[in-house]
């Protein structure tokens, strides 16, 4: 079983081809970081025009890297939501495209369950277990039971980490994305420089909040002369509060978890923002302190790729999860609203 899988929801053009012994046979993504770098962020209309531009090349090449044909194609999947509409067009009708022709199953992929279900094409993870998905649109901590099985644990009611670190990195004059920027510029800092808020630390429930940092790192800023020092003093800071906050909303998922008598297997961390080691290393902590392991993708599988959506593909497949070519691209699809096995 060889499912190839198509990703087009924001800036990366991706195409990754896997298989059921959990190979990853191809892994090819076309960046737009100089598209967008000039604007600060994502412009939707740029991203799908350069999505139209290079996925037939994305796809020959992840093809080739393979070594495989259409013909040894056994499913294809493409993500047809949450995302930018345009952009996600592109990518599921690419997908609907060659199953049509070459009469392929197609499957329709959430972005976020691709996310989520990484952990087991890397790491092996098994069900049930507790996730942080975190990226640059989103927030959440949830209880993974299976494929199409979700329970929301607490989410942001705000901004998400990653949009924190877009808008704190230009504020620092650091430049787009701000994600690695942001850590790349905190390892020669002292995250004890500036008493940044830790929000929702002690609040009941397990959702988040950044936008109070993003005010109070503005405010730091004011007046003050842009340093290499103090940029790098900033950056830990910020990346300091942001990894102590999660660790707080995390706490509070597992004491609810363990409240209820719910066991996991693991607490895993997917989306671009779990390729940040900082963050990495204090999530490794609660795990420990949980008596779980900590599990997340590598770096390059935490943002997004079209590794993740044919593993994501290949799950829903072999529980015999597949979709008409009419299903809908969607900006917006939560996580608790896909169709699930059985």
């Amino acid at each position: 079983m060889i499912v190839l899988g198509i990703e087009t929801s924001c800036d990366d053009t991706g195409v990754g081809i896997v298989d059921a012994e959990r190979n990853i046979l191809a892994n090819i993504v076309a960046s737009q970081l100089a598209e967008h770098k000039p604007y600060g962020g994502v412009v939707p209309e740029v991203a799908a025009r350069a999505h139209l531009d290079v996925i037939d090349g994305v796809l020959a090449q992840a093809l080739e890297t393979s070594g495989l044909s259409l013909n040894d194609i056994s499913a294809v999947a493409a993500t047809t939501g949450p995302g930018l509409i345009g952009g996600v067009m592109v990518g599921s009708m690419m997908g609907k495209a060659l199953s049509a022709v070459r009469k392929l199953p197609f499957i329709s992929v959430n972005h976020l369950e691709a996310h989520a279900l990484t952990a087991r094409l890397t790491e092996g993870v098994e069900f049930p277990y507790l996730l942080l998905l975190a990226s640059g649109g989103h927030c959440q901590l949830l209880l993974v039971k299976g494929v199409g099985d979700y329970r929301l644990l607490g989410r942001t009611i705000d901004d998400a980490i990653g949009e924190c670190f877009d808008k704190c990195a230009k504020m620092l004059g650091l430049g787009y994305p701000g994600g690695p920027l942001i850590e790349r510029a905190a390892r020669d800092g002292n995250p004890k420089t500036f008493a940044l808020p830790r929000p929702m630390i002690g609040k009941k429930g397990c959702d988040f909040s950044f936008s109070g940092l993003k005010t109070a790192v503005r405010t730091h800023i004011k007046s003050k002369t842009l340093s290499p020092s103090f940029v790098s003093n900033m950056a830990a800071s910020l990346q300091a509060a942001i990894a102590s906050s999660v660790a707080d909303r995390a706490r509070h998922a597992f004491a609810a978890l363990k409240g209820e008598g719910q066991s996991i297997t693991a607490f895993v961390a997917a989306g671009g923002v779990a390729a940040n080691g900082a963050l990495r290393e204090r999530l490794t902590e609660i795990a420990e302190e949980s008596g779980v392991p900590f599990a997340a993708p590598p770096p390059s599988l935490c943002t997004d790729n079209g590794v993740m959506v044919a593993w994501a593909g290949l799950e829903r497949f072999r529980l015999g999860l597949t979709d008409a070519l009419g299903v809908s691209a969607r900006p917006r699809w939560p996580l608790e609203d896909i169709k699930r096995a059985g």
